[in-house]
């Protein structure tokens, strides 16, 4: 199948556009006809320039309210029709995408509109040139490609085919099934777009949520197969309309685009054979976290981590990187180093997480799908784990996300790290995993990090919130595999005002804001971080009285989750959820602490504009002490 994208899926002027196309791997191209209208190249520009970057351009649309016309109106529309075939002609194209009227005057018989498409196949076929219907959505005679397929066949030419839409046929809820009965050399083209399932008007979802496919919550990948079913094999096309994309940057939304349609080929594969095109995804999990403390404020983390509990258990042999674990062996890289990919990652951002690490079943095959999804290896001379040839690839701003297998972290610690006071159990409460790492992304990049996550890894994307921050809101979207061995949140802020736009502004880009470790009994791990010296973010009393109200809590827990500063959350199976979370290093990195007990599958969603308002509170707070003293 031939990989294209129209360019209204795209921001920038139509040149841009293209070029941006090329860039990103794909080799067609739909032409979109208000971008050719409003843009300085010619026809025949538009074709050397398409000719030159390599690109086929398989369509010009769309034509629309064509047909079941009568009188002055049907000439018309004819002679609306030759004009754009001589412009077709002259930039390089032989498909026109007709899709169905929504003119309150057009006739919806049968009969006429099947004497329409002959008239206008015939007209087509003398110039050499094809005719594709598609029917829309919110068609007002024609809606349904089953309804399009049974037009096709009584005009019976072969310069007449079908154009499928997945939106159109999957927001009605048209079943990926009724494929089946479709003669596959009658489609001329498919076109590709996801969407976020949403209860409203079909014409504003199309016209401004459209996604890539694997982004939103239609079943494309079922649909894609049922296309390779039937023997389909011509061009798989997006077409996206989505206010995002056309706000983000062109080369990114066109390199998501490709992505998408090399993961979904490959999903959709694997559900017919049992078999793929790439390496399967993994099913990851989180082994390691590396900082990059080369800023002066240096001992900002090791103060921090080690009032959670961590011990600094070792150093590197040769290089300036500590090694910190806790009482269970969960590891913590401090990277002192300047000359590295730490040192420029914290020259750039400042103390922040630059690396994890996350095992994988087959570390290489990992690696093969990364590439082959268009992701960025990184160089792996420059990292921690350079002399293992570890593979690497590039993740959130710029992060590194370390390949491993069951060996390599034993191997890691034993042979490059002096460990001078190994792990042991100390008899207090214990941080037993990472539970979750929390990101903020630009907004216009929100869908691409979604995208990226779940086309490498097997995740699953939670169902997406809105996030109320004093300052705005923060879409938010939760990645989880099956087994909860890797969790991710992605942040994306509406307002600069949030503690997400801060800290993007303050980071320059995107970057993990928070780690959650999880402990099996908060209160008393409450208890040691009081002891400790931990930095508790303070929550105020009126949270407490009601969440009292709420949830019918007894006296003596409500005193002991204040006393505390303890947030709880209760999902409706009786889980519950308890958090802790420390005031923001440099307003920037904080640290949460979490206990999950029957089954509680959320992140304390119900609790964020509440320690978002204490995070602001408590930074408002700081301020005003620096000015005093």
């Amino acid at each position: 199948m031939l990989d294209a994208i129209a360019t209204v899926s795209l921001g920038g002027t139509l040149r841009e556009k293209l070029e941006a196309i090329a860039e990103a791997g794909f080799t067609a191209a739909e032409i979109f006809e208000n971008d050719f209208v409003s843009s300085e190249l010619s026809a025949a520009d538009v074709r050397m320039l398409m000719n030159d970057l390599g690109l086929r351009n398989i369509l010009y649309q769309p034509f629309r309210n064509f047909e079941g016309l009568t009188g002055d109106a049907r000439r018309r529309a004819f002679s609306r029709a030759e004009h754009k075939f001589d412009l077709m002609q002259e930039m390089g194209t032989d498909l026109l995408l007709v899709c169905s009227t929504t003119l309150k005057e057009a006739d919806g018989d049968h009969g006429r509109i099947v004497d329409d498409f002959r008239e206008l196949g015939e007209r087509a076929a003398r110039r050499g040139l094809r005719i594709g219907y598609e029917a829309l959505a919110w068609g007002r005679h024609i809606n349904d490609h089953r309804q399009v397929a049974a037009i096709v066949a009584d005009v019976d030419l072969p310069s007449v085919g079908i154009i499928l839409d997945s939106f159109h046929s999957l927001a009605r809820k048209i079943p990926p099934s009724s494929l089946n009965d479709l003669d596959p050399e009658k489609i001329f083209l498919v076109q590709m777009a996801d969407a976020p399932l949403m209860n409203m008007d079909l014409l504003q979802w199309s016209r401004h949520f459209r996604c890539m496919p694997l982004q939103g919550g239609l079943p494309v990948t079922e649909w894609v197969a049922a296309l390779m079913q039937i023997g389909y094999d011509g061009p798989l096309s997006l077409e996206i309309f989505n206010d995002r994309f056309r706000a983000g940057l062109s080369g990114t939304i066109a390199t998501d685009g490709h992505r998408s349609l090399v993961a979904v080929r490959d999903d959709a594969r694997r559900l017919l054979t049992g078999e793929g095109i790439l390496p399967p995804r993994s099913e990851a999990a989180l082994r390691f976290v590396e900082f990059s403390t080369t800023s002066f404020r240096r001992n900002d983390f090791s103060e921090m981590i080690e009032a959670i509990g961590f011990r600094k258990t070792g150093s590197h042999k040769k290089r300036d990187i500590d090694l910190w674990q806790s009482s269970e062996g969960l590891p913590i890289i401090l990277n002192h180093e300047t000359e590295s990919f730490a040192g420029s990652y914290g020259l750039v951002h400042g103390n922040s997480l630059c690396a994890i690490g996350v095992q994988v079943a087959d570390r290489k095959a990992a690696a093969d799908r990364a590439v082959s999804l268009g992701m960025k290896p990184a160089d792996e001379s420059s990292g921690s784990l350079a002399q293992y040839s570890v593979p690497a690839i590039r993740g959130i701003g710029g992060s590194l996300i370390y390949l491993l297998d069951d060996g390599i972290m034993r191997e890691l610690l034993e042979k490059e790290f002096e460990i001078n006071d190994p792990v042991k159990g100390d008899g207090r409460k214990k941080i037993i995993s990472f539970d979750h790492l929390a990101s903020v992304v630009r907004y216009d990049e929100f869908l691409s990090w979604v995208l990226y996550w779940t086309s490498l890894f097997d995740l699953r994307p939670c169902e997406e919130v809105d996030l109320i921050d004093p300052g705005g809101v923060v879409q938010s979207q939760a990645l989880e595999n099956r087994r909860a061995s890797l969790r991710l949140t992605l942040n994306g802020a509406l307002g600069g005002r949030t503690l997400a736009s801060r800290f993007e502004k303050k980071f320059m880009g995107s970057g993990y804001q928070h780690l959650a470790l999880e402990t099996d009994d908060i209160f008393s791990f409450a208890d040691d971080l009081k002891e400790r010296g931990f930095p508790v973010l303070r929550i105020g009393k009126n949270y407490y009285d009601d969440l009292q109200a709420r949830f019918d809590l007894s006296d003596a827990l409500i005193t002991s989750l204040s006393e505390r500063n303890i947030l709880y959350d209760c999902d409706e199976t009786g889980g519950e959820f308890y958090q802790i979370f420390s005031r923001a290093i440099d307003k920037m990195f904080f640290f949460e602490i979490v206990q999950r007990t029957g089954g509680y599958a959320g992140y304390g969603a119900a609790n964020t504009q509440v320690r978002l308002t204490a995070q602001r509170l408590a930074g408002e707070t700081e301020e005003a002490s620096a000015l005093l003293t």
